[in-house]
């Protein structure tokens, strides 16, 4: 009997115990977040955006970048980037000198070189607001733009139009920016990849991709995005009218060596050369 009654107590106290502490996890909980709310919400009452410096410089408005450069000051109210235009006080030190930097010395001493900053050069100077980009070109496959060999400018139109070079035109297409540079891939085929009539972003990330290639996708992955795959019967997967149920275990739908001319071939229709 005495047993029964310890047990009870002790089954009593364990409960108060736990209510105790569920109550004390919640508010400290419950203070944490009230902090969190407090402090991202108190300290920070708009956009923080530093513009680049240039030591010695001040911000010099973007009316006398039209004493020299008229013909972009012209055709900027076409740009993507236009659209980020603010009024009022908030425009203060806002236009070319956000991207460009402050511009007192570059009008005194007539355009000297040193004096302006040129994110063609300086991808750091787009990373201040494209941080998702930062990011994709510390993948394992990108385009070398943090050594120099490209810019942002060589696809992207900062200053006129559309901001990717060859869309949003009757006759062009993004494509067109990639082929500046990768010709081979040009074609014209006899037996084109449907893929590529989509764009080159439909297998590629142009920025960069932990894939090989910078591929959106890894291995035959990828292909089967586009390419339905059936497996009605055991043992068999067809993929198109064949069943490729030997093939996949070569390789991928390339390195296997069965589909290696992915952009295109000029021989064969299923693109094995």
């Amino acid at each position: 009997m005495n047993q029964d009654r310890t047990g009870s107590k002790l089954l009593r106290d364990g409960k108060s115990w736990m209510r105790m502490h569920r109550r004390r996890v919640c508010f400290i909980s419950g203070a944490l977040l009230v902090a969190v709310v407090v402090i991202s919400c108190g300290t920070v009452t708009r956009t923080i955006l530093a513009p680049p410096q240039i030591p010695g410089a001040t911000f010099a408005g973007s009316a006398s970048c039209d004493e020299c450069h008229a013909d972009i000051v012209r055709d900027f109210h076409t740009s993507t980037h236009a659209r980020l235009k603010a009024l009022g006080d908030n425009a203060k030190d806002i236009g070319c000198e956000s991207c460009h930097g402050p511009g007192s010395l570059h009008n005194k001493s007539g355009g000297a070189h040193g004096t302006i900053i040129n994110p063609h050069k300086s991808p750091e100077t787009c990373f201040q607001c494209h941080l998702d980009k930062r990011g994709q070109f510390s993948m394992p496959s990108h385009h070398p733009l943090e050594d120099g060999k490209v810019g942002c400018s060589d696809c992207h139109n900062p200053h006129k139009g559309p901001a990717v070079k060859g869309g949003g035109t009757a006759l062009g297409t993004p494509n067109e920016t990639c082929f500046k540079c990768h010709t081979a891939q040009r074609g014209p085929f006899v037996f084109d990849h449907e893929a590529l009539r989509e764009g080159c972003t439909t297998c590629h990330n142009p920025h960069g991709s932990v894939n090989q290639r910078m591929l959106i996708s890894r291995n035959q992955d990828l292909c089967l995005k586009c390419h339905f795959q059936q497996q009605v019967v055991p043992g068999q997967i067809i993929i198109g009218p064949d069943n490729h149920n030997a093939n996949l275990s070569r390789g991928t739908c390339w390195s296997g060596g069965c589909h290696e001319a992915v952009h295109g071939s000029q021989v064969n229709a299923h693109l094995r050369f």
